[in-house]
This record gives structure tokens, sequence and C-alpha cells, in this order.
């Protein structure tokens, strides 16, 4: 689908193009989401620029993420998308900047494009030009990704005062820490994906305020700037986040641990408890015609209590030695 963007007083007008339709030259800015090849070639023959195909969007390295050619920046940034599912998903959009036009090719639609679009419909000022938009979705993605450290951040103290509680372990209560294991595994994995977006976005940003090809006003330029620092300060924060989920995570395994050496500690008890009963039990079941007390109205009794006191003495001296 493709779709161009027109700046207008009361904001960006959309215009989704069909087949064979022609594209505004006063467009500011043309969305290609999940385009057809002719879409792609519509857009190259207008704007006279090679649009990067999907396979190119996936690479890795900075020269094919981060170039220049012709005056016209182009630039490919990892987004994590599908945040508030269970399995988020990182994928590649493209943005192409140049003096009059922004394109932006991707294959998703993420929350901070349908955010942004929507804001820009009702505030003119603030995306009147191609390095404004950019800024703005930018500036929308790294929001994006704001909410969900922060929601991170409040599920791992959750997650930590489930893990240390003392009232709990003080009534010695079984824990199951199944969830708390699979919370903790994607919260990782949510800090994970947020901080190679951030790390792909300051990389982005970088390269933009380097470039002197494209001219910007100073308000985006400082606008730039500022999203320059906030990534900065994302990224320390999402690499304590990382840290934490480490650490309670091994804390959880600790634990885990624990109970299982209190379980196998108590089955060796019994044993260790029942073990004198057994043979005792053993040798007055044995089938000899001369048994002692075999015919005293008293023997079984007895025998009863030898093997209560062969019980009772383990556990005293266990409980003497505070093995118990």
């Amino acid at each position: 689908m493709l779709s161009a963007f027109v700046s207008q007083p009361q904001g960006l007008a959309r215009f989704e193009l069909r087949a064979g339709a022609a594209i505004p030259g006063e467009a500011i800015w043309l969305d290609l989401v999940e385009p057809t090849p002719s879409e792609e070639k519509q857009v190259e023959a207008f704007l006279s620029i090679d649009v990067p195909t999907r396979d190119e969007m996936r690479e890795i390295e900075s020269s094919n993420r981060l170039y220049e050619e012709d005056g016209v920046l182009y630039m490919t940034a990892t987004v994590v998308t599908k945040l508030d599912s269970d399995l988020p998903e990182s994928t590649q959009i493209t943005f192409i900047l140049s003096a009059a036009k922004l394109v932006t090719n991707r294959y998703v639609d993420p929350l901070p494009f349908r955010r942004f679009i929507a804001y820009a419909e009702r505030h003119p000022n603030s995306c009147n030009s191609p390095p404004s938009v950019l800024a703005g979705l930018v500036e929308a993605t790294i929001n994006r990704v704001a909410d969900v450290i922060e929601r991170v951040a409040t599920d791992l103290d959750a997650a930590s005062g489930e893990v240390f509680s003392a009232s709990r372990r003080k009534r010695g209560v079984m824990r199951d820490f199944r969830k708390t294991l699979e919370r903790l595994g994607q919260n990782g994995e949510l800090i994970s994906k947020a901080r190679e977006s951030l790390v792909s976005l300051g990389r982005l940003l970088t390269f933009v305020q380097q470039s002197t090809s494209v001219p910007m006003t100073d308000e985006v330029r400082g606008r730039f700037r500022t999203l320059s620092r906030d990534i900065l300060a994302m990224s320390d924060h999402a690499s304590f986040l990382g840290s934490k989920v480490s650490f309670i995570l091994d804390a959880t395994l600790g634990l885990i641990n624990i109970d299982q050496n209190n379980i196998l500690k108590i089955f060796s008890v019994v044993t260790v408890f029942l073990l004198p009963p057994s043979v005792i039990g053993a040798v007055f079941g044995m089938n000899f015609s001369k048994m002692p007390w075999l015919h005293e109205d008293w023997g079984f009794w007895a025998a009863m209590g030898f093997m209560l006191l062969s019980a009772v003495g383990p556990f005293v001296f266990f409980k003497r030695k505070g093995w118990l």
C-alpha cells in the first residue's frame, strides 16, 4: 500500500493511492506499507531514487543501513513491534530523506506510526517538512519503547517482591516459581529487543545530525539532539533493567534449589527415622520357633515400644545438633 501525506493548514492529509494513481507533487511524506513491486517502481521513478528491498533492509552492516547517495539519506532502523504480545518481534524500517520528500518503507504497521499519523493530522506546525516528519516518527517510536521500559520496570519490582517475600519464607510456604520464570523470560526478551531498537535509532540520529546534504531548521536539529539524549538515558536504564532481570532470575533459581534441597532433606530425615524401626520389625518378624517373647502377652507391645524409641532417638539427636 502506498500513502501520500500532504501538508495542509489543519495538518497532514493522507491520500491512499490506488494502483496507477499519480503521486501528488506537493506530498512531503510517502509511506510504503508492504509495497508491491509496481509501487516501489512508481516511487523510484517519481523521486529518481532506489528503494531498498526487504533483504537489503535486513543487512546489519552500517554501510548498508546508513548511507548517502546524490544528496539523499538512506537510513534503516530496527524497530521492536508486537510489544503487547508474548512474542515481541524486531523488524526493519527504512527512511529515505531528501530535501523535499520523506519515504518510509516498512512491512509492519507498528503502533508508533499509527499514533504519529493521528497526531500529525491535527498538529501542522510539528510536521510541516520531511525532516520534522522524520523527527516525529522517531520520537513516537522512542516514546513507545519508553512505555515498554517503564512497564518492565514495574513488573520487575512486583516479581522482586514475590521472590524475596520474607513473610512467605517464614511461614515455610512452598512457592511455584514457574510463572515468575516465565515473566522474567518475557521481560528479558522485551528489554533485549528494546535495547537493540534504541541502539539502531541512536545510530540513525547520529547519521542524520552529521549530514549536511538535507537542510534542516534549528528547531528540527534541536529535536534530534533531544532525542539522542533521551536514547542515551533510556539505553542506560535498559541496561540496568537487564542486569536486574539476571539478578532476579539467579535468585529465583537459587530459591528453587533451596526448596528442592529442603524436600530432599525431609525425605532423608524420614528415611533415617524409619530405618531403626524397620530393622527391629524385621528381627521380630523372623520365622524361627524360639523367638524371644513370641508367646508372651506383652511381647507385641514391647516390640512396638522398641520401634518407637528407635525412631524418637534419631529425632532428638538431630534436633540437638540443629539439623532440623
